[in-house]
């Protein structure tokens, strides 16, 4: 655990007005011994106050190109699919985190990748959860596109107390997955807007862990064949150049015509059926002589 350097200045006027608060009472109220109590214990929580809310935890990041961190610590208020009018112009499910005075108030890059719009818009300072704080608000928005070309926007937003926006990336800067790029004094929100089908982990007034929760999954949209289709298109190359074989000399390419190389059937001779033969028509017996034995 660090000490922010945004609270520099801020630990700095606080420890100046405990030493001179303290001081006077001693000088003007020496005898009074329970109201010296009371501003000392007083001026501890002060102290204690300022210094846990610009702590800086030490995180170990396991980045991953298709999980979205979550960009600072609070509770979940908003799940939702809204219109982003701003850079995106399209449909996308936005998480709304709020951040309370006691919770860290680091802000960490959800994804790697390059920053692709960044800009500071001054506004109201509506409280956090206000549904118009989001787009009336003191803010800035920066959009970030990882290596497989998908874009997250998000947004840090200036509450009621939180009257200082810091941020340290611009247009251009390649960033890490889990690294610092802003921090929001006394209370604020974050906006994240993920691509329609994204895989939501977190549900509403979930408490959350900047840089460690896993707020969302990204998806590739692959588009994939139709299964209910039976025909396959198929592409026949062209060989407009010389094919040639492992030793670069050309290959003589035979076409063929099938079919005309096909062999035709051989028909069977048709055999015709003899005619009939008329029946021999019958001629009368000639009778055979008969020899008569003579008598000797």
């Amino acid at each position: 655990m660090t000490f922010h350097k945004e609270g520099y200045t801020s630990l700095a006027l606080t420890v100046l007005f405990i030493f001179v608060l303290n001081a006077l009472i001693s000088f003007y109220f020496p005898d009074a011994h329970v109201v010296k109590w009371i501003v000392y214990i007083l001026s501890f929580l002060l102290f204690l106050i300022i210094v846990q809310f610009f702590r800086s935890p030490i995180l170990h990041i396991s980045k991953n190109e298709s999980h979205v961190l979550c960009p600072a610590d609070g509770k979940v208020v908003v799940i939702e699919e809204t219109d982003e009018p701003e850079f995106l112009k399209d449909r996308r499910i936005q998480l709304s985190v709020f951040m309370s005075p006691v919770n860290v108030h680091v802000n960490r890059n959800p994804i790697s990748g390059v920053i692709k719009y960044f800009k500071y818009h001054p506004g109201k300072y509506l409280v956090a959860w206000h549904p118009k704080s989001s787009t009336e608000n003191e803010r800035t928005t920066v959009v970030t596109e990882n290596s497989e070309g998908t874009q997250v926007l998000f947004r840090q937003i200036a509450g009621a107390l939180a009257r200082r926006i810091v941020w340290y990336v611009k247009e251009g800067d390649v960033v890490e997955q889990g690294q610092q790029f802003g921090f929001i004094k006394f209370g604020s929100r974050v906006d994240i807007f993920l691509p329609l089908g994204t895989k939501i982990n977190v549900e509403l007034n979930q408490v959350v862990k900047g840089g460690r929760t896993v707020l969302a999954e990204l998806t590739n949209n692959v588009a994939l064949p139709d299964e209910t289709s039976d025909v396959v298109n198929e592409t026949i190359p062209d060989h407009t150049e010389p094919l040639t074989d492992e030793h670069g000399e050309e290959t003589l390419v035979i076409e063929h015509d099938i079919e005309k190389e096909q062999p035709t059937a051989k028909k069977k001779p048709v055999v015709k059926p003899a005619p009939a033969k008329k029946p021999a028509a019958k001629t009368a017996a000639t009778p055979k002589a008969v020899k008569k034995n003579d008598k000797k």
